[in-house]
This record gives C-alpha cells, structure tokens and sequence, in this order.
C-alpha cells in the first residue's frame, strides 16, 4: 500500500508527482472535507490516528516488498 497524493480536476483524481498505477488498480480515497466528518468507535479512532502517525513519519512498507517477505 503506498499513500499518493492528489488533487481532482475535472471529476477525476490526478496523482500528485511521478506516480504510475497499473490500470483497474483498487484505490481507497479519502477526502479531506470540512462540510463532512465520519465517526469511529474510539478504539478504531486511535488505530486509524497510529496509523497516520506511523505514515507522516515514513514508516511505511511497500506492498510488493510486504508480498515477498510473507512468501519466505
């Protein structure tokens, strides 16, 4: 999983830098709204803010060195 971000322009999301995504790739977006919030029991809260934590400081792994590692 890598964290990309992006802007939309013209009803479509466009990665911000030098990003390729394989065609019919699965992408979760979240989205930034002042107008609109979500709420999550208080256990998902703090795993979701962990998360992010985890992300802002570059602890992150990418998806195919993740797959690679569990097949050994």
């Amino acid at each position: 999983m890598r964290v990309i971000p992006g802007r939309v322009e013209g009803g479509k999301i466009i990665p911000e830098g030098d990003v390729s995504l394989a065609e019919g790739a699965s992408v979760t977006v979240i989205v930034d709204s002042p107008d609109e919030s979500f709420s999550l029991p208080r256990e998902q809260e703090e795993q979701l803010l962990d998360a992010i934590d985890e992300v802002d400081r570059g602890e992150v792994i990418r998806a195919a060195d993740l797959l690679n590692r569990l097949k050994t």
